[in-house]
């Protein structure tokens, strides 16, 4: 059985008073076609990735166009061989992704697009900045060669980065990416409120990339993260190499398990100085639920 998996975003404005009907009405139709994955709606649109069957899908998009006055929304589709997700969530956010700017007017005030025909062209110009506008456990496992990483722990840091590093030369031309566009949206609208001239950002992300250009074409290096149990996808959109740390959500990769910091489920290199013993006995226990439910071929709660 093949599962159809849905990344989506829109940016349109949402009554604040009418959003917990509209997390239930989703929460409804959703279970009602045995959707998983998690929406995110907040006063500014809607953010997410879904999976289920193909037609569930359609259907579960027609719901969120109407149930949100979207007139269409675009998507990106991929294929797995079993669900990535294993529940089904709606919650209510300040915003779709967290900047933390109280940013306004995002849809119409977003930097120019590229298409992903054009983006090599761009990205060869000497007197472009590209920019990977990802965390760095993103970063870490793949980029266009000559990148600029922000090393951010989470897009929040971003402004301070701007602040930082780019602030001295707003006529730059600069050039973004991440993985589906809508990091891009509000890093773009961010650079032009701050009085930046020139900026582009690839449209449909990594991911829209990785789906229109041939091979011989493909800059891209390494793997791609993604918000599900695929953990990564490779320059062909196939599941990539990576396995995923619970404690802090790293990608780690098989010879990453041998280091003496890995447990399955409670610790690894990355993340072993970071967090408590207490923390770490959670982990545990959480990890042997989870042991035992599969043996019992049942799905832990928690998962």
């Amino acid at each position: 059985m093949s599962f159809t998996v849905a990344a989506l975003y829109h940016f349109v404005e949402q009554p604040q008073g009418n959003l917990e009907e509209k997390k239930h009405s989703l929460l409804d139709i959703g279970r009602a076609h045995n959707i998983k994955g998690t929406l995110l709606i907040a006063p500014e649109g809607v953010n997410g990735t879904i999976s289920g069957q193909e037609k569930a899908i359609q259907k579960m998009l027609d719901a969120i166009q109407s149930c949100l006055s979207i007139e269409k929304i675009n998507w990106k589709r991929a294929s797995y061989h079993e669900n990535p997700f294993y529940r089904f969530k709606v919650k209510i956010k300040r915003e779709i992704v967290t900047l933390g700017q109280n940013s306004k007017q995002v849809a119409s005030r977003t930097g120019q697009y590229v298409q992903p025909k054009d983006w090599n062209a761009l990205i060869d110009d000497p007197d472009v900045m590209v920019i990977d506008t990802r965390n760095h456990y993103e970063t870490a496992i793949g980029r266009f060669p000559g990148a600029l990483d922000p090393d951010t722990e989470n897009f929040r840091d971003f402004p301070d980065f701007v602040q930082r590093e780019l602030l001295q030369d707003k006529k730059k031309k600069i050039a973004m990416y991440c993985t589906g566009g809508i990091r891009c949206e509000k890093a773009s609208n961010y650079l032009i409120d701050n009085g930046f001239e020139q900026v582009y950002q690839l449209e449909g992300g990594i991911l829209q990339y990785l789906e229109d250009q041939p091979e011989s074409e493909n800059r891209w290096q390494g793997d791609c993260f993604v918000f599900d149990n695929r953990v990564s996808v490779d320059k062909t959109l196939s599941k990539g190499q990576y396995d995923q740390c619970f404690a802090c959500r790293s990608p780690i990769t098989c010879s990453d398990k041998q280091h003496p910091h890995y447990q399955a489920g409670i610790s690894c290199h990355h993340c072993f100085d970071n967090t408590t013993d207490r923390q770490k006995e959670r982990f545990k226990q959480r990890q042997a639920q989870q042991t035992l439910a599969k043996k019992r071929g049942r799905l832990h709660i928690g998962a």
